[in-house]
């Protein structure tokens, strides 16, 4: 979702319907709230009354239908309207839906008076009921339009912010990503200079790629591609030493994924993994996607007496991952490493849409 700012001092900004302030108040969860606030206000206003002869239960009754009407077809006059009140600037939308509620409020004060619905509601006289009624659906509704108004510029905050910090982990990765493929070149000059030739075109294809989309999430096809390519440079340095073994086939290839993800998760394997080790070593990647999660693991084998040091490389990649995976997926995101059974597992998860809908919400 694109993040325009708005203010009431800007002469032309319009506003997307999905970015508008007024939220979608046919939800069923905004229904219940605005309900249980009427209700509230219901019993508020009812208390407020003297309770000559006890509790006037039917007072209550009457004034909560009275009420429940005016909010349900308040929010269903306006859900049908955001999409025309959302090319307005705020300044503008804003009046204009407390217009339309206190014409509905109005409206029903009338229905109701006409047709002696409310019963002791018409005692006080036609033009102070009208009046009295308009003005506290004018206060109400402008106090909730302005909590409403409040809440998405905290939004847009929250959302500018998160962007920030992803852009800045994305800008970290990325130099981290070329200096390790550049070692791996350079370390391939000197055995094979036609392989490291061919190599530093299969890097310029691999940036070209990585460049070419912009953003924070692509899909689990592109970062696979990317991957691949970044294994084929390596593939030139280790020779038969690289094994891979994949285990992908369950995932859809439009599932989002933070660009660079998978690649730092081999390069890891590939420097801790194979090769230290003279004879190289199995890396195993399994992905699979089930009941709206996404995991993934990357394995390598592990010497348990530790020995084995890599020469180069750093736990840069894996702090980047952790870091986007909370900023872009929250608390149910998570990377862990684990030792078992002679190998080193790094597995991620987090919960994901298809068609990379988490993509088109930043």
């Amino acid at each position: 979702m694109r993040i325009d700012w708005f203010n009431f001092n800007e002469r032309s900004v319009v506003t997307p319907a999905d970015d508008f302030f007024l939220p979608e108040l046919c939800a069923a969860e905004a229904l219940l709230v605005l309900v249980l606030l009427a209700e509230l206000l219901v019993l508020a206003l009812v208390l407020a009354e003297p309770l000559a002869g006890g509790f006037n239960w039917q007072r209550l009754a009457l004034t909560s239908l009275f009420v429940q009407w005016i909010v349900l077809l308040s929010a269903g006059l306006l859900c049908r309207l955001r999409p025309w009140l959302s090319r307005w600037r705020a300044a503008y939308s804003g009046p204009l839906c407390c217009l339309v509620v206190v014409a509905l409020t109005l409206g029903c004060t009338a229905v109701a008076d006409r047709y002696d619905l409310g019963g002791p509601l018409s005692g006080g006289g036609q033009l102070e009921l009208y009046l009295r009624h308009g003005v506290v659906s004018l206060i109400i509704s402008a106090i909730l339009l302005r909590y409403f108004y409040l809440q998405s510029q905290w939004r847009r905050q929250q959302q500018a912010e998160l962007k920030a910090r992803i852009e800045s982990l994305q800008a970290r990765i990325k130099p981290h990503f070329l200096f390790n493929s550049l070692n791996s070149i350079a370390s391939l000059v000197p055995v094979d200079p036609v392989k490291a030739e061919q190599a530093v075109l299969d890097l310029s294809d691999l940036f070209r790629a990585s460049l070419a989309k912009p953003g924070s999430l692509v899909t689990w096809g592109e970062e696979l591609e990317l991957s691949r390519r970044y294994l084929s440079i390596e593939q030139y340095r280790l020779g038969e030493r690289l094994q891979l073994e994949w285990h992908i086939d369950g995932v859809p290839s439009d599932l989002p994924i933070p660009q660079l993800t998978l690649q730092p998760l081999l390069e890891n394997a590939l420097i801790h993994g194979v090769q230290p080790r003279i004879e190289g070593g199995l890396v195993r990647i399994e992905a699979d996607y089930r009941d709206g999660v996404f995991q993934l693991c990357v394995s390598n084998p592990y010497d348990g007496d530790g020995s084995a040091q890599p020469s180069r490389g750093t736990r840069q990649g894996l702090t980047n991952i952790d870091g986007r995976l909370a900023a872009l997926f929250g608390p149910r995101a998570s990377l862990s490493v684990d030792r078992r059974d002679g190998r080193h597992y790094t597995c991620l998860r987090y919960p994901c849409a298809r068609l990379t809908q988490e993509a088109r919400a930043l």
